[in-house]
């Protein structure tokens, strides 16, 4: 698929995708939600590819849903949910595909831009990021793509509540003193520091890096300790099996870099 609203460039195994309109603040209007949705789903067959960064050209992140483009035109409560759920499964495809993905926001990450944020693995600020679940300052409930699953998680329910009964901005300090966001940087570090941190992350082998991820959220959701011990187990298992740990072990015992099998 040819991308209009996003860009997408690929360095080895790094995939660097920019939202891809600036003049709009990077606002999410029905292409740009049909090729978010067809980039992180296409993600599972893409086996060369292991880290995504994701960021927004311009001012800023993503101002959320582009409230001047018009959605599909149904009108009906079935239309709604369709609509509604074109939307809000980015957020499961960014959570299942196997790549960790790093964001770096800058300016405002807003509405449908806080939950992208939110849906990554990684989250990166620079100076300029203010983040806020949007959608309860038109008339919306704030729990919306993943945002009430996600935020609490992160920084606990009494911020989370703050924030989205209120529609609150938190800016990049408040948002590392949460534990929202992993770094704050200025705005022109934010890339070199994406890239630093993707380089560490295909370091690793390429199967213990996806199960890491798939293992992380699992037990994000796991009843008791046991349930994510198993987990555990089963990924551990599978690694060993696989001819990656045998490079590892090498690589560590002569002091080189591993050489992972493409």
């Amino acid at each position: 698929m040819a991308y209009e609203t996003l860009d997408l460039r690929e360095e080895g195994p790094v995939a660097w995708l920019t939202l891809n309109r600036p003049d709009a603040l990077n606002a999410m209007n029905p292409q740009l939600v049909t090729e978010l949705r067809d980039f992180f789903g296409g993600l599972p067959a893409r086996d060369d590819l292991r880290v995504v960064v994701l960021r927004g050209a311009g001012r800023a992140f993503c101002a959320g849903l582009d409230l001047k483009q018009p959605g599909t035109g149904k009108s009906s409560v079935a239309g709604n949910l369709e609509g509604q759920r074109r939307i809000s499964e980015i957020a499961i495809l960014m959570r299942r595909c196997p790549q960790p993905i790093i964001a770096c926001v800058h300016g405002a990450a807003a509405g449908g831009g806080f939950a992208l944020a939110l849906a990554s693995d990684v989250r990166l600020a620079g100076e300029s990021a203010r983040m806020n679940a949007a959608f309860i300052k038109i008339g919306l409930s704030a729990c919306d793509v993943g945002v009430s699953y996600f935020l609490p998680r992160m920084v606990g329910a009494s911020v989370a509540s703050e924030l989205m009964l209120t529609g609150r901005f938190i800016d990049a300090p408040r948002a590392l003193a949460t534990g929202l966001v992993s770094a704050v940087l200025p705005d022109g570090e934010l890339e070199e520091e994406a890239r630093k941190l993707a380089r560490e992350m295909i370091l690793t082998s390429p199967l213990g890096l996806q199960l890491t991820k798939e293992c992380l959220n699992a037990s994000l959701d796991a009843g008791s300790l046991e349930q994510a011990i198993a987990m555990e187990d089963r990924n551990q298992v599978l690694c060993a099996r696989d001819e990656g740990l045998r490079e590892g072990i090498r690589a560590f015992l002569e002091k080189r870099p591993p050489r992972w099998a493409e």
